[in-house]
């Protein structure tokens, strides 16, 4: 298994996508980071309160801040993960990663561990962007920049979900073998469906209280446990850890299915 890890990470580290997301992770990070930082510290308005500013104690303002760049971040991991698999078909290489591995299961075993390691790479790349930048902007805003514990927990967890957000992107990509339409779809539905159909499902009761909180997003959301908005229509979060359950849910049930198909696909 090591040497079938090491391959797939040597796959990854020899092009040039490795420093280019890496670059992009750090700057978005950051970016994200100083602009929450500015909003999220501006003197709450008890009418602006009221039409739904986003508000929170100073552990949620540090974790929005810190984890404000996480939809770029997990866009991006999202796209790793497909291009892990993605490809491999569209290069005609998945034959010979399954001859010089010939057990399929252990090729794509080692696939999920590189995922994981990959993400946790990138997850500390962004953690130091955000966390650089956003301390400097909160301590010069007057806030504190590390209130409680909570807030370290907060930034462990971000790693788990980057390198979660990674699997779902390599069962998408297995799911969808097209690369350009597996990117496409993969990444409207994180921009562009998910928050429409989230929008509207907070205007239909039974959706609020029992389908909104378990989107991919909202999950997210609710494991860096961030500022709330005071909005009669908006979702109750999960708890954090309900969150990472929902999100582990997704990443087994998406990369688990992808796994299995591609293990007694003939690929020829």
């Amino acid at each position: 298994m090591i040497p079938a890890v090491r391959s797939e990470l040597r796959k990854f580290f020899t092009t040039r996508l490795w420093w280019g997301m890496g670059i992009a992770m750090l700057v978005s990070a950051a970016a994200f980071a100083v602009i929450f930082g500015f909003v999220y510290t501006i003197a709450p308005d008890p009418e602006a309160v009221a039409a739904g500013q986003p508000t929170g104690d100073p552990t949620q303002i540090a974790n929005s801040v810190y984890t404000g760049g996480l939809t770029m971040g997990l866009t991006l991991m999202l796209v790793i993960g497909i291009f892990q698999i993605g490809a491999e078909y569209r290069h005609k290489t998945i034959t010979g990663t399954f001859l010089s591995t010939p057990v399929r299961t252990r090729a794509m075993g080692a696939k999920v561990a590189a995922l994981f390691v990959i993400g946790a790479l990138y997850g500390v790349v962004s953690l130091v962007g955000s966390v650089v930048a956003g301390a400097i902007v909160l301590t010069s805003r007057g806030a504190d920049a590390f209130p409680s514990t909570e807030v370290v927990r907060t930034l462990a967890l971000s790693l788990l979900v980057l390198g979660l957000w990674a699997l779902i992107g390599l069962g998408i990509g297995i799911l969808i073998p097209n690369q350009v339409a597996a990117l496409l779809i993969s990444v409207g539905v994180v921009w562009v469906v998910e928050p429409l159909g989230t929008f509207a499902l907070t205007f239909w009761e039974w959706g609020r209280e029992h389908v909104v909180m378990f989107l991919p997003q909202s999950a997210t959301n609710a494991i860096v446990s961030g500022v709330t908005q005071q909005n009669p229509n908006a979702a109750q979060p999960l708890e954090w850890w309900g969150g990472a359950l929902t999100l582990v849910a997704y990443a087994v049930l998406l990369a688990g299915f992808g796994v299995a198909r591609t293990t007694r696909a003939d690929i020829t």
